[in-house]
């Protein structure tokens, strides 16, 4: 709350609120400010006062102002992307308000790129502390969720002075360490995927190995198809290489096929990125029929997929994934343990088609050489002694026990589900702009993660993504209920 003090005026401290979350990236690019109505009524001051802090934010280059629209967030300069297409309201006149695939293509500039969200600001975000409290914004379990006595005692093994000396001074294997390598071709083999040791790659987390196979398989300018609602990153990640994002509306049941179709025949694009099993953030799970149909799609048109199965260990191994549909012809899996086990140990890998393993092993060496073996023969260890299958076990029965918590308090403060409520996040529609409502809670203590960062061009959005481990707590969802009544 603003008050009154010698040392700094009601404009100076209103100004520094906002200013220091520009800069903290806790507001990212494009992010439109209160108006200066909400914005006084928020903070109990006079319209006057907020005038003159976003004056002050002007001067500083924090944010402009555009015509009859407010202040907003300075843009950062899109890397390598086209002119911004947008869904405008004549295109939709036009449609007679009947929303179909071939229209929400045409109104998109037939796939053309846009500048993506800052997704570095949601992760400057997400590990700025906020405050003390669960924060339903943030994308892994909480810390006292992942402790365990097995994971200091296999780091301890593998530690010992004789292991020490022997692995810590000479690089690893290149592949990665072959003891994980051969824990990991058993785990796969579980999932389907079946694959050999010398398919395999490990990599500094799954996000690595997925900058790999973009590094690997395209050249700035190459058309990319991803998933629209789909992870921040990914969008930014491509467009930072310079390629030229294609967003897919995701369905339930996969991607929306009708647009796939178009984009292959539009564009030829050389790459599909997804997620299949616990989309973030919707949480739908791909069905084989989808699944079938994106194969014939990508063996027509000749691309690869990367499969992204971050979220493997909470999900269940009969679920549908392309790879093993495929097996790994044209399909790459990708993923890691952070989720699930230990964060900084940013240990990932990928399991790819025996004709693109040398490649894929180049573009690694020339990032990082090779990856630290001592956590990865740890990891082995964790892997082989099932230790990894049980804590598993655990997380999913008490990610279950929080998910049915977090879902009845959701619908008692008002909010809806727009997908059905399954693995770490929910897909939830608040009924008010989650843009306006994120900034409302980062003054009560809480971060969101708003539905616009879940496309490739932001717009406003009624949705927002929860975390069903972080939002467990009534305290949030009361306060919640009284900012969207406020929000109004």
């Amino acid at each position: 709350m603003l008050m009154k003090t010698t040392t700094q005026s009601l404009t100076e401290q209103l100004s520094a609120r906002f200013g220091e979350r520009i800069r903290n990236r806790l507001l990212a690019p494009g992010a439109r400010l209160p108006s200066v109505r909400q914005c006084a009524l928020q903070h109990s001051v006079s319209p006057s006062t907020v005038v003159a802090a976003y004056d002050q934010l002007l001067a500083q280059g924090l944010v402009e102002a555009r015509k009859n629209r407010g202040f907003f967030v300075r843009e950062l300069a899109p890397v390598g992307a086209d002119a911004p297409a947008t869904v405008d309201a004549v295109a939709m006149e036009a449609a007679g308000g009947n929303w179909t695939t071939a229209h929400w293509f045409a109104a998109r500039g037939a796939g053309r790129g846009s500048p993506p969200v800052n997704a570095t600001a949601l992760i400057r975000g997400m590990f700025h502390k906020i405050s003390d409290k669960p924060q339903p914004g943030m994308g892994v379990l909480p810390p006292q969720w992942l402790e365990s006595t097995f994971m200091p005692a296999a780091v301890r093994k593998v530690t010992s002075t004789r292991a020490l000396q022997e692995y810590s001074l000479q690089y690893g294997e290149p592949l990665g360490d072959s003891g994980l390598r051969r824990q990991l071709v058993k785990k796969l083999a579980q999932l389907s995927v079946h694959t050999a040791p010398e398919n395999i790659i490990t990599t500094v987390g799954a996000t690595h190995a997925l900058d790999i196979v973009s590094r690997t398989l395209l050249r700035p300018g190459d058309p990319v198809m991803v998933e629209e609602p789909g992870w921040a990153v990914e969008f930014a990640r491509l467009a930072a290489l310079g390629m030229h994002i294609l967003p897919v509306p995701r369905r339930a049941d996969g991607p929306d096929l009708e647009v796939m179709a178009r984009y292959c025949e539009v564009h030829k694009p050389k790459l599909y990125v997804s997620v299949s099993v616990f989309h973030n953030p919707t949480g739908y799970c791909l069905s084989p029929g989808s699944a079938h149909r994106i194969l014939q799609l990508a063996n027509q048109h000749n691309f690869h997929i990367v499969e992204d199965d971050t979220y493997s260990h909470i999900a269940p191994e009969h679920a549908t994934r392309l790879t093993a549909l495929d097996g790994l012809q044209r399909t790459i899996y990708v993923s890691g343990f952070a989720k699930i086990l230990a964060p900084n140990w940013r240990i990932g890998f990928l399991a790819a088609p025996p004709a693109l393993v040398e490649q894929l092993l180049d573009t690694k060496l020339l990032a990082t050489l090779t990856t630290p073996a001592l956590l990865e023969k740890a990891l082995a260890l964790c892997i082989e002694q099932g230790q990894l299958r049980r804590h598993a076990e655990r997380i999913r029965t008490r990610l279950d026990a929080a998910r049915s918590r977090s879902v009845k308090l959701a619908l008692s403060a008002g909010c809806t589900f727009a997908a059905d409520p399954a693995g770490l996040f929910g897909w939830v529609d608040t009924g008010v702009d989650t843009d306006a409502l994120s900034q409302r809670m980062l003054d009560e203590g809480y971060l969101l993660a708003p539905g616009a960062l879940f496309h490739a061009e932001r717009k406003p959005s009624t949705l927002m993504r929860i975390n069903f481990a972080t939002t467990q707590d009534a305290t949030f969802w009361r306060t919640f209920e009284r900012i969207v009544r406020q929000t109004r």
